[in-house]
């Protein structure tokens, strides 16, 4: 048989006596622990952008403003131009242009990615690393510009907006197979 100090089973004895007074939590579902988020936490999550452009909000950005961003914010761990990663996986997104021709296309914006608006949500939710959801929405149109430059899906002087930025032709969309219900015409 254990046995406990007189100081440890006074904690123990507290412990019980106060968990025997406790209340049980009103709502099944979060067992007491933690509490409903408000209306305003909700909406600074709420941000996901659709692969038609729906949820994309007001703004703007250039390949030149992207260019200047990622020398600012992205460099540090997109290395080289986003050639070059500081860890496994960072250039597949930045960079390393791939190509749909041979048997293994390398992952990248073009390639692995079917509709332009995914790279919008993603550096808008994510990005930069150090700092999520920090950028504006003008930085986030511009880096998104300035990746799609480095892969040659847009040129030199493009500006991104909720209207152009959609309407970028994903050369890896074709690898990707419709699913069942599919609202997509061309993906059967």
């Amino acid at each position: 048989m254990r046995r406990f100090s007189a100081a440890s089973l006074g904690i123990l004895l507290a412990l019980a006596a106060t968990a025997a007074r406790a209340e049980p939590p009103q709502d099944p579902v979060n067992y007491g622990i933690g509490r409903t988020p408000t209306d305003a936490e909700i909406a600074a999550w709420n941000i996901d952008v659709r692969a038609d452009g729906q949820g994309l909000p007001p703004g703007h950005g250039s390949v030149a403003e992207g260019e200047a961003l990622f020398a600012e914010r992205c460099q540090s761990c997109h290395l080289d131009g986003g050639t070059k990663a500081l860890a496994p996986g960072l250039d597949i997104l930045v960079g390393r242009t791939g190509t749909l021709k041979g048997r293994a296309p390398g992952k990248t914006i073009g390639t692995y990615w079917p509709f332009a608006t995914t790279l919008f949500d993603f550096i808008r939710r994510a990005m930069p690393f150090n700092a999520p959801q920090s950028l504006s929405n003008d930085e986030v149109y511009a880096a998104s510009a300035y990746v799609f430059y480095l892969n040659h899906l847009v040129p030199a002087d493009a500006v991104l907006d909720a209207q152009t930025l959609p309407a970028i032709p994903m050369p890896g969309r074709a690898l990707f197979k419709a699913t069942a219900g599919s609202t997509d015409p061309g993906r059967h």
